[in-house]
């Protein structure tokens, strides 16, 4: 592979946003990853491009296919709206655990009578536990989180009306 077209690859990665690129000349792998791009209530993330690599005259290219729109408008205006001012949201980025183990029962379920300061999940954070307590006394209106879902700074978990 020569040096212009290291150039052409590195560049492809840089303007795609790729967080991994992997290659491999002999019988050809080509791996490129780009990692999710978190939604924001409020806003929604441009989709993303398809990259795909040819090879053709011996020379790798990156090829791009236009992105596809994949959500409705009911999906948008559903993830744009929260439907509550009594929102619960990640103090950090971690992984959120909705019971304080695999075979223990959740903290909270949908319907369920909360007061404030009461343990409503987890988030391990670089291996410690971190409870999420209620800012509200009310009900779980709705669990906005899986468990073990990855959750970022600010993200809403629980939404309590």
């Amino acid at each position: 592979m020569e040096i212009n077209e290291i150039m052409k690859l590195i560049q492809a990665v840089s303007d795609y946003g790729l967080t991994s690129f992997e290659l491999e000349e002999g019988n050809i792998k080509i791996a490129l990853k780009r990692e999710k791009e978190t939604v924001i209530v409020g806003q929604t993330a441009s989709p993303e491009p398809v990259i795909q690599v040819s090879q053709g005259a011996g020379i790798l290219q990156p090829v791009v296919q236009a992105p596809v729109a994949e959500n409705s408008k009911e999906d948008i205006s559903t993830q744009n709206t929260i439907g509550s001012d009594n929102v619960v949201a990640s103090p950090l980025v971690g992984t959120f655990y909705s019971a304080s183990s695999p075979d223990a029962e959740d903290f909270v379920k949908v319907g369920d009578h909360v007061k404030k300061g009461q343990v409503l999940g987890i988030i391990e954070a670089m291996k410690l536990m971190n409870e999420i307590e209620s800012d509200f006394d009310g009900v779980v209106e709705a669990i906005l989180v899986k468990n073990e879902d990855v959750v970022e700074y600010g993200q809403p978990l629980f939404r309590i009306r």
